[in-house]
Parts: C-alpha cells; sequence; structure tokens
C-alpha cells in the first residue's frame, strides 16, 4: 500500500513544478517603464508574506553585467514586501530585474521583469530565472512530505489504536509503530538537507553544501523541521512507556493526556508550515488545519491498526470502540474540511477553474467512497458485536452435566436414533464477519492512502483564492501581465515615430496607462497631444477614452475602465504640430 501510494504521488506531483501561495501583485519600478531618472530601490510587493534569500534580487546593466546592490530588505518593515538598494547613478538604457522569494508556506517562486532609465535600449540583457524547482529535487521533496504525513498517521492514529480502543493484546502493533517513527524520523531529515537546493532550485547535490544547511536551519522552514526532530525523542518515550502504562489500568489517563500534547506539537509542526500560515484568518486556520491533520491520522492510523489487530487477536470490543472514534474523526474532518475549502476556494468558479479546486473535487469525490467503505465496516462492527456470544460460553453448553459418583452411567446413545442437527458453529460465524471486516477495512485503508497522496499535492498547489488574487494581479511566475503595445506613426516628411503604449494590469476592470512618445532617432518627443480610446465591437461597446495627461516625458491615465473581456481595437491620435495629426489602430486582447 506504501509503495502504490508513492507511485501514485509521482504520477500526480512529479510532472511539475508546485504552485506557491504568495503571488506578485506589484513592482517599482514597474515592468517596461521608461523612467526620467534612475530610481533608488526597487520593491516588489506580494499576496502573502514572503522570505528573502540572499540572492532574492539579481539586477543586470544594458551590457548584461550584474550591478552592485544593497542587501534585500523589507519596506515599510512589511513581510508581504521585498526591496533591493541601487546605486546612486545609473547609465541610460533596459535594466533587467530577476528575482527569487520564499512564500510563506515553504515554497519559492521566481520571475523577472524589465525598466529603462532615459530610453530604452536597442538591447536588453537576457536572463533565466531558472526554474522555480529543480525537477528532480521537487520530486524528492514531495515523496518526502508524502512520507512524513503518513509516517505521522501511523504514529498519531496507533498509538491512540492502543490507549482508547485497549486492544487485549497490542504486541502486533509494536512493528508498525516503529515503522512509522523511523520513517517519519527520516523524511524530516530528508525534507531538512533538501531544504536549501529546494528553494534554491538546484540538484540534489547541493544537499551537501554545508553552509547551504546552516542557513535552512535560521529559516522558519528549518526551525519547524528542527523542532519535529526534536519531538521525535519524547515521542519514542512515549512509545516505550505507553506499553507499560497499558497493563495499569489507572495509568490510562495520565497516558492519553500526554500522548494528545505530544500529538498536538507535532501537527502544529506541519500547521505552522502549510498554507495555513498564510491568507486570511491565520490563527483559525492553524488550529482547523492542525485538528484536520489529527483527525486524519486517528483514522488512518486507526484503521492500520485495526487491520492488524483483526488478523492477530480479534476483539470485538475494541472494534467497537474505533467504531466510536472513527465517527468523531469524520465528524472532525467534515468541518475542518469544509472550512479550509472555502477558505483555500474564495469563490464557486475556482473549484472549477483552477487546479486547486478541481484537486478539491477530486479529493472530495474520494473521501465519498471513503465514507461508504466506512458505513459498510460499521455494519460489519455492528454485526460482529451481536453475535459475539463467547465460544467457552456455549461449549460449556455442549458438555453434559457431571454425574454423580456412584450414580448410573449416563445413557448410550442409541446407533439407529438420527443423532439432533448440532447448532451453527458460533466461531465459524464470527470469523466469516471478521473476514467481511478486514475486506471492509482495508478498502478503506487504500482508499485514505490515495486520499493522503491528492492532500499532499493540494498542500503543493496555489489555492483558488490566491490564484484568483494572481490573475487579476500578476501570474505566479513574476512577470507583469502589464500589456505593451508599439505604434509607429508617420511624422510629415521626417520619417516614423514610435508611441509604446502600457496598461497594466492588461485585464477587465482598472487599467493604469503610461504612453511614451519617440522620435525618428529613438529619442523621447514632446508632442502637442496624444488621445487614446478603446472599442469592443463585438459587443458594440465604446469609444471608451482614456484621458492621458501630459507628464513632462511621458503620458499617462490613472484609472481606465474595460468592463469586457475580449479583442478591443486600440485607437492612437497623435498630434505632431497645431495642424498636423495621425491616427492608428492596434487590435489588442484583454482577458477577464
Amino acid at each position: 500500500m506504501l509503495l502504490g501510494a508513492v507511485l501514485v504521488l509521482l504520477l500526480l506531483g512529479g510532472a511539475g513544478p508546485a504552485s506557491a501561495h504568495a503571488a506578485l501583485t506589484s513592482a517599482d519600478p514597474g515592468d517596461g517603464t521608461v523612467l526620467q531618472r534612475a530610481p533608488g530601490h526597487v520593491t516588489l510587493t506580494f499576496s502573502e508574506s514572503v522570505g528573502l534569500r540572499d540572492d532574492s534580487f539579481r539586477v543586470l546593466d544594458p551590457g548584461g553585467h550584474r550591478v552592485r546592490t544593497g542587501e534585500a530588505g523589507r519596506a515599510d518593515g512589511r513581510s508581504d514586501t521585498a526591496r533591493v538598494g541601487l546605486p546612486a547613478e545609473l547609465a541610460e538604457g533596459t535594466y533587467t530585474v530577476a528575482w527569487r522569494v520564499v512564500s510563506a508556506d515553504s515554497h519559492p517562486i521566481s520571475g523577472a521583469f524589465t525598466f529603462s532609465v532615459g530610453r530604452p535600449s536597442t538591447t536588453t540583457a537576457a536572463v533565466d530565472t531558472g526554474p522555480s524547482e529543480d525537477p528532480l529535487t521537487a520530486t524528492l521533496n514531495k515523496v518526502a512530505r508524502y512520507l512524513s504525513y503518513l509516517a505521522a498517521a501511523l504514529l498519531i492514529g496507533i498509538a491512540a489504536f492502543v490507549v482508547l480502543c485497549r486492544p487485549p493484546d497490542a504486541s502486533a502493533l509494536r512493528r508498525p509503530l516503529v515503522a512509522g517513527w523511523w520513517t517519519l524520523l527520516g523524511a524530516t531529515l530528508a525534507l531538512l538537507v533538501l531544504r536549501a537546493p529546494y528553494e534554491a532550485g538546484t540538484g540534489p547535490a547541493d544537499a551537501l553544501d554545508a553552509g547551504a544547511l546552516a542557513d535552512t536551519l535560521t529559516t522558519r522552514p528549518g526551525v519547524l523541521l528542527l523542532a519535529r526532530l526534536a519531538l521525535l525523542a519524547p515521542v519514542a518515550l512515549f512509545l516505550v512507556r505507553m506499553g507499560r502504562a497499558d497493563r495499569h489500568r489507572e495509568r490510562r489517563p495520565l497516558t492519553a493526556a500526554v500522548g494528545a500534547v505530544l500529538a498536538l506539537a507535532l501537527a502544529s509542526t506541519w500547521g505552522a508550515a502549510e498554507h495555513a500560515s498564510a491568507g486570511i484568518q491565520v490563527p483559525l486556520a492553524v488550529a482547523s488545519f492542525v485538528l484536520h491533520l489529527l483527525a486524519t491520522a486517528v483514522w488512518l492510523g486507526g484503521l492500520v491498526a485495526l487491520l492488524v489487530t483483526l488478523r492477530a487477536a480479534p476483539d470485538a470490543a475494541a472494534v467497537a470502540r474505533f467504531s466510536r472514534i472513527a465517527l468523531v474523526s469524520v465528524t472532525v474532518l467534515v468541518a475542518t474540511g469544509v472550512y479550509q475549502s472555502w477558505r483555500g476556494l474564495g469563490s464557486w468558479q475556482a473549484l472549477t477553474g483552477t487546479t486547486y479546486g478541481r484537486l478539491l473535487l477530486a479529493k472530495v469525490a474520494l473521501v465519498t467512497v471513503l465514507l461508504a467503505a466506512a458505513a459498510v465496516s460499521r455494519r460489519w462492527t455492528a454485526a460482529l458485536a451481536t453475535a459475539r456470544t463467547p465460544v467457552r460460553q456455549l461449549e460449556r453448553e455442549r458438555i453434559p452435566e457431571p454425574v454423580p459418583a456412584g450414580g448410573p452411567p449416563p445413557p448410550e446413545p442409541d446407533p439407529a436414533e438420527p443423532e439432533p442437527p448440532a447448532p451453527d458453529d458460533p466461531s465459524t460465524a464470527a470469523d466469516a464477519l471478521r473476514r467481511g471486516l478486514r475486506r471492509s477495512v482495508l478498502a478503506e485503508a487504500v482508499v485514505a492512502a490515495v486520499v493522503l497522496v491528492v492532500t499532499t499535492v493540494l498542500t503543493s498547489t496555489l489555492p483558488g483564492r490566491a490564484a484568483d488574487e494572481a490573475a487579476r494581479a500578476v501570474p505566479a511566475g513574476g512577470v507583469l501581465p502589464a500589456s505593451v503595445t508599439t505604434i509607429p506613426f508617420e511624422i510629415g516628411g521626417s520619417g516614423r515615430g514610435t508611441v509604446q503604449i502600457t496598461l497594466d494590469p492588461g485585464r477587465t476592470g482598472d487599467n493604469a496607462v503610461q504612453a511614451v512618445v519617440f522620435g525618428p532617432d529613438g529619442a523621447l518627443a514632446a508632442v502637442p497631444e496624444l488621445r487614446l480610446s478603446f472599442t469592443l465591437p463585438d459587443k458594440d461597446v465604446g469609444p471608451i477614452e482614456a484621458r492621458l495627461v501630459d507628464r513632462g516625458g511621458y503620458w499617462s491615465a490613472n484609472t481606465l475602465t474595460l468592463p469586457l473581456p475580449g479583442t478591443w481595437t486600440m485607437r492612437t491620435t497623435v498630434r505632431v504640430s497645431e495642424i498636423d495629426q495621425v491616427s492608428e489602430e492596434r487590435r489588442i486582447r484583454i482577458e477577464r
């Protein structure tokens, strides 16, 4: 079951990079802007808080040489910003900014954009921001994440089964408990050493860099992984003492309390590092995530414990207790799952229009199958409980009454008289019920393992709410979605000029407009008037005028509202003298 789940994880999660929670919402200077004066710094603003790296910014001059910048920091102390200082004097031309940060939910994101000082360069520096993730490193990271989830479910769920369901013989459960502990230890160590190459987008070989590992230990994800490792020592001690406490009934409440504290602490190391740690209602989201993870562990780990118990030392009372605990776990799962779905989606459209929503639909379908299998298991449990007449008692009923000493011997059976039919063997009926319950529980465990795979992929996928924010602002890759259009026009007998028009963000709704006029020699040109209008012929909308204002070197309008998506006709009119003007049209695509 473990190997099959890992293969499913590779198929679902190994094909592409993870989508992080944070999305770039604005940059100053903006992508493609032409500035009269060199800016003092570059500032990026994101939809969520981000972590900075030593190489969070690379600024290249027009010739492709790296510009000496200051250390990356924050703007006004805000955790959702990244800022780097620039030299006092920047030469004329186009500069390229490549950036890389780590989202609050531990996933790296990167991108690049350009801005110009004075006038754009004829050529710009080519910069490769690299992939957000190295494919092999990302795959190993996802496998380690899944194994850590699975191991936590085994540890917490089997321990809860032993403490709460009180099977008569828990010795068969020691091996899966030990396997879960060692798997969690190995997976956590793997996540820790892979953290540096995962953030940098490099291969697994970079995990051997001691300096990078030391830097990882000072970051929030690294600290949480260290905390998880530290908790494994008291967890091991608890598992040893749990077996002894099981033989002393008066110690069970204390054992349950200590186990609950350790389980809560372990689950919190995931809650503080996943999607719940960023976005809206963070405290409530983290609490909901921790409860969701604990309920999943109690159910999934309990199913594994129940399978082992049914094969080794079946006990109807323990099965009945687990059935009641599983019902509580399902209730918690549904309540926390509904809240997390609402928080992650943000809208009904995101349910089918985003990868996160489609994965969530797949998880809901699998959970529905899981609940159906659980209902079947619950019926088998009820049947087993009603048919659990002690076999020894039934055997005693078959033993003839003892005859007093000296009394007459018992009568010999008449060979000619047919023997009355024996009643149904209760042990055979109970065995049949246990076999049916085992098959049903096995089906539950297999589906639950696949649900855990989808859950792992969901934790690496951009939530629908964040995807909607990114679509309205900036793609997750980081390149600003400003629509830049260059329109040439004739200037009488002087030659041809161009107008560079930028729509930001180039989507439906409010847009900012910036227009720069260049003369035949490529230098900035001053014109008496510049007009801009937009028409959507398919919907008979427009013309909508952009009220451009001369800003001394460029023209701009702070707000232009384009209400509908579609192919718009943009008409530009340039008045080059008191009596001469020229108009040109271009078709541009406006997305929702």
